[in-house]
């Protein structure tokens, strides 16, 4: 992962960030009063709230402010933080302290009522008192600390209506209340830390250690301490600790914990795997490539951690909601508290009323409602091989109703086969094949690497190239033993001005659906090769999922010859295709049907496809695990080759869609039901507070769900 505190010099000016773990940062208002905290410190330049993981990330000038300034600043609002990669301090006896209280707290309640039962009311009195006292000690510390940050949270309004009941002479509420919310907080936290111990499983998925071979000795160290290059011992059963590239030894490997592959991936010398995947019978000697920081896996975690910070539409309608829901309530309560005693009525019955209000008007539950959704969901996709970058565009994704394939390595396999090679008169179809290998060998195009292994299985030595150039969507050129080679499609030629010889059928060994790649040498035609390739055994069954989940449009996008794609069309059933096409062109493709049916998702593999990855709505590139390229453009990366991840990826937005409109309406159904029985008088303090954080449990036990979805 990268490290959670950085510092650069610039301008000679130190600025640096730091990553800190907050412990007490549980709702919305918490996170108003450590903005209002840090905001005014000298030297700080940004900072940002990821409620769910309960972590700060703090931009600041390090020659005015340090990380040990910020944790005394948020030390005096209650909470505690410490830097990401440290230990965190040894807590004092504050927690000790407080559920020792909230225990006696209890207790008195219980004697209170024995000794009420049996007439002696003062004593009962003095217990519900104390026990009142006592319990509200730790809400009351969190409520001055709110006040002076001008923040109304919930410890705030709970230590008014405390205060409120005593004065009313209802101690037995009052101490009722005070020990009902410990021990629904209690029930809210223990609900939130399932949370967040679900979705930081993800953080766990590499081993601390690495068995390495230095000097001829193996020894276990910190993954930490590797070095690119090292050699890497990893026994049957053991998770691969670093990247790296297999020296020596076969064996399966699961991975399943990056890719949400089922199916183990046979590796032998000269494969890559990946820090968090599981070896399986065999031993592996690896050579590291990248370190611990670097892996594709802390990259992924990493781009998980940055989605959270994406903020979703609803989520912000949510928040600028409650920023209105609070104050009017609070208003609500001033108005019931005041106007029907003016009016004649009971003061004592209205003050009470107003201050279950109080209680009501906390919007924790309707705060928390939707990111914690969205990072259920984000967690749940990655752990499935699906790396989603944020909820705006999770969002965005169940709002798709035309989804545009890729062919190539997308809908087929693009696992190509070379079926035929042509030569012209002067050059024998090997040295056609010879020549055209010697290009492809530098590109990473599918059709590229079907020719050169070809080559070598018909036992053709390769000879090297220089001056290589790739041509998106046509092909390439380079010089091989100094005669200039192009390599591609019939664009290509035109491009470069090579004519096609006439009277001569080029296409002679195309059979149908085929695709033909044409190879020049020194200007002139010199021959072609045939290249074919088949669907994916799951893609019918892939897009026959997205009509079920109301996809209605569904095409193909191709830089392929017409025969070939019209093949794939066929036996696919797909609206739609437009073959022959250059990146560029697949870019005004995507906007037309964007146009034509609503919001589109694009799947291709990332690189040839950026251009129509960025027009869609959304963009989905395949196969990201070993590509860096794949997974910073697109907006959804599945990290295996699996079609079926699209189908789910979809299903998945829909359904945090739906449970966040599902916590919403519970949040407010439960508010709205209360505030009408606040003011008709047909609820209590003691219900108020259950219903408050019973709604927080609920919302979040609801949005947990998702981790599980399939």
């Amino acid at each position: 992962m990268a490290p959670t505190e950085t510092v650069a010099c610039t301008t000679c000016e130190l600025h640096a960030e730091a990553v800190f773990r907050v412990e007490g940062m549980d709702c919305n208002e918490e996170v108003v009063i450590l903005e209002r905290r840090l905001k005014p410190l000298a030297g700080l330049e940004a900072l940002s709230a990821d409620l769910v993981g309960q972590r700060l990330h703090v931009k600041y000038d390090a020659a005015k402010l340090t990380t040990s300034a910020i944790v005394d600043a948020v030390g005096q609002t209650g909470m505690r933080i410490w830097l990401e990669h440290e230990e965190p301090a040894i807590e004092g006896g504050d927690i000790a302290w407080r559920w020792r209280l909230v225990v006696g707290c209890g207790a008195a309640i219980l004697a209170g009522v024995a000794l009420q039962a049996t007439g002696r009311t003062v004593e009962s009195a003095v217990l519900f008192t104390a026990a009142a006292v006592a319990g509200g000690i730790f809400p009351a510390r969190r409520a001055v600390t709110a006040i002076r940050s001008r923040t109304l949270d919930i410890n705030t309004l709970m230590v008014v209506a405390v205060a409120g009941a005593l004065m009313l002479g209802e101690r037995l509420e009052a101490a009722a209340v005070v020990f009902l919310f410990a021990i629904a907080q209690w029930l809210e936290l223990r609900t939130m830390e399932r949370a967040r111990q679900a979705i930081r499983a993800l953080l766990d998925l590499s081993p601390r250690e690495a068995l390495v071979r230095r000097d001829g000795a193996d020894s276990r160290i910190p993954v930490d301490d590797t070095r690119i290059g090292d050699e890497m011992l990893v026994r049957p059963g053991e998770k691969v600790p670093l990247d790296g590239v297999v020296t020596a030894g076969h064996s399966d490997v699961n991975e399943a914990p990056l890719t949400g592959e089922s199916l183990p991936v046979n590796k032998s010398p000269g494969d890559e795997v990946y820090a968090g995947t599981i070896n399986g019978h065999g031993a592996l000697d690896v050579r590291v490539t990248r370190l611990v920081r670097d892996t594709r896996l802390a990259r992924i975690i990493h781009l998980v951690e940055t989605a959270r910070a994406n903020r979703a539409p609803v989520q912000a309608f949510v928040d600028r909601f409650a920023r209105i829901y609070t104050p009017a309530v609070l208003a609500l309560a001033l108005v019931v508290a005041l106007v029907p005693p003016l009016a004649g009525a009971d003061a004592g019955v209205w003050v009470y009323r107003a201050l279950v209000l109080l209680v009501i008007s906390c919007p924790c539950a309707l705060v928390i409602s939707t990111p914690v959704s969205i990072v259920a969901a984000l967690s749940g996709a990655a752990r499935n091989g699906v790396l989603i970058k944020g909820g705006a565009h999770l969002e965005r994704l169940a709002a798709v109703r035309v989804v545009a394939f890729d062919k190539t390595g997308t809908l087929t396999r693009g696992e190509l086969r070379v079926t035929g090679v042509q030569a012209l008169d002067s050059i024998s179809p090997r040295e056609v094949l010879r020549y055209a290998a010697a290009v492809e060998v530098r590109s990473e195009h599918p059709v590229a690497r079907a020719i050169v292994a070809h080559a070598r299985e018909t036992g053709i030595e390769i000879p090297s190239a220089t001056h290589f150039a790739s041509m998106p969507g046509m092909g390439a050129q380079a010089e091989v033993e100094g005669v200039r080679i192009a390599v591609g499609n019939e664009r290509l030629f035109d491009t470069l001005r090579v004519p096609l010889p006439s009277g001569v059928d080029l296409t002679g060994a195309r059979h149908d659906g085929e695709s033909i790649v044409l190879v020049s040498r020194a200007g002139a035609v010199a021959g072609a090769l045939a290249v074919s390739d088949r669907p994916r055994e799951t893609a019918r069954e892939a897009i026959g999922l997205l009509r079920e989940h109301g996809v209605r449009w569904v095409a193909m996008l191709t830089g392929d010859h017409e025969p070939s794609a019209r093949r794939v069309a066929e036996e696919l059933h797909l609206d739609e295709y437009h073959a022959g096409l250059l990146p560029e062109q697949k870019h005004g493709f995507v906007r037309s049907l964007s146009t034509r049916h609503g919001p589109v998702l694009m799947v291709g593999d990332g690189i040839n496809d950026a251009p129509a990855l960025a027009a869609a709505d959304v963009g989905i590139a395949m196969g990201a695990a070993g590509s860096d390229a794949a997974l910073e453009s697109a907006d959804v990366a599945l990290m295996s080759d699996e079609l079926l991840r699209v189908p789910y990826a979809i299903r998945l937005a829909r359904a945090t869609l739906r449970n966040v409109r599902t916590n919403v309406a519970i949040s407010l159904a439960l508010k709205a039901a209360f505030l009408v029985m606040a003011i008709t008088g047909a609820t209590t303090l003691w219900m108020a507070v259950l219903a408050d954080t019973g709604a927080s449990v609920i919302v979040v036990g609801n949005a947990l769900r998702l981790l599980r979805a399939r």
